[in-house]
């Protein structure tokens, strides 16, 4: 089974479009795992704050830290994002996944990203289906 440091390690290598998008899984473990991005100019939408697009691609990437954690290639089948705020260019975002529901083949996970004065972003809640396949190195 992979460590949470491999997953890690795993998704910050091989999810290219979190990465282009300037997302980086930080933290992993069985319960929780953080994904964190800065606001750029490449961020922002026609009415110059961060596109709803990157906020779930971010969170995305939280919920598929902690969604794999057990080492299995794990898909996300349902999201549901609630944007609360906007987050501006310069904001560094933080979204923590917490585990609902450690299902041994449909997880359920909350996402909250927080900006850096930890005003509230949006929320994300989301399921997957767990495959039994390991997670490619």
């Amino acid at each position: 089974m992979a460590q949470p440091n491999d997953i890690q390690e795993i998704l910050n290598r091989t999810d290219r479009f979190a990465a282009n998008a300037g997302c980086r899984v930080t933290v992993v473990d069985g319960r929780h795992a953080v994904a964190e991005m800065t606001v750029t100019k490449e961020h922002l939408n026609a009415g110059g704050v961060c596109q709803g697009g990157a906020l779930f691609t971010l969170a995305d990437l939280a919920m598929a830290a902690l969604m794999n954690h057990q080492g299995n290639l794990t898909f996300g089948i349902s999201s549901n994002v609630l944007f609360v705020s906007s987050a501006v260019e310069g904001d560094r975002l933080r979204a923590e996944a917490t585990l609902i529901n450690d299902h041994h083949r449909i997880p359920s996970v909350e996402v909250r990203v927080t900006n850096q004065d930890g005003r509230l972003i949006c929320h994300v809640t989301g399921m997957g289906y767990r495959k039994d396949v390991p997670l490619a190195n």
